[in-house]
């Protein structure tokens, strides 16, 4: 069990898992991106293109398109979320988010060996969301947790809707006025 949860540690493909080399990203094979999640210890996000984060995103989730790598990666940014809520980044929810999406849209398949360490950290995000969550949250930050903890429970097209509405009080404008 987790301190911060209560829920249990996501079963993860260790870093240093020779298995990596077998998977696949957008790019190939994933020998590249237990470096690219072992950097994310620490890194800040400070626009949607800083690193490790834009080749996370570029590698595993690209164009809507999601690899065996990608579900291997989310127990490990989720864990990373875990340990350290207070450096919560839009990409900790929206990655997560994103590749579940993909996966739903795509009907992908998860390999057997990844599918226990990708559903429990899927199953994380609601509670972490709430956990770090803090009344200074701008409006993405509270957007992309919202969609992560949507996509997590199965509700898709509510995560798909709130990673599209770029303003949300203009959405809302719309609705009202239609």
């Amino acid at each position: 069990m987790t301190a911060r949860d209560g829920l249990p540690h996501a079963p993860m493909l260790a870093l240093d898992d020779p298995s990596w080399t077998t998977l696949h990203c957008a790019s190939g094979d994933a020998r590249g991106i237990p470096a690219l999640l072992a950097q994310l210890d620490g890194a800040a996000e400070d626009s949607w293109d800083c690193e490790p984060w834009q080749s996370l995103w570029s590698a595993l989730c690209h164009r809507g398109a999601v690899y065996d790598a990608s579900f291997a990666a989310v127990p490990h940014v989720v864990a990373l979320l875990a340990q350290a809520p207070e450096r919560a980044t839009l990409s900790h929810f929206l990655l997560p988010a994103s590749i579940e999406l993909a996966r739903a849209a795509h009907d992908a398949a998860i390999p057997d060996h990844l599918i226990d360490g990708y559903v429990t950290a899927l199953a994380r995000l609601p509670l972490l969301a709430g956990l770090v969550a803090t009344p200074d949250w701008n409006e993405p930050m509270c957007s992309a947790a919202l969609a992560a903890t949507a996509a997590a429970t199965g509700q898709h097209a509510v995560a798909a809707l709130l990673l599209e509405a770029d303003d949300i009080g203009a959405v809302l404008a719309w609705l009202r006025a239609g």
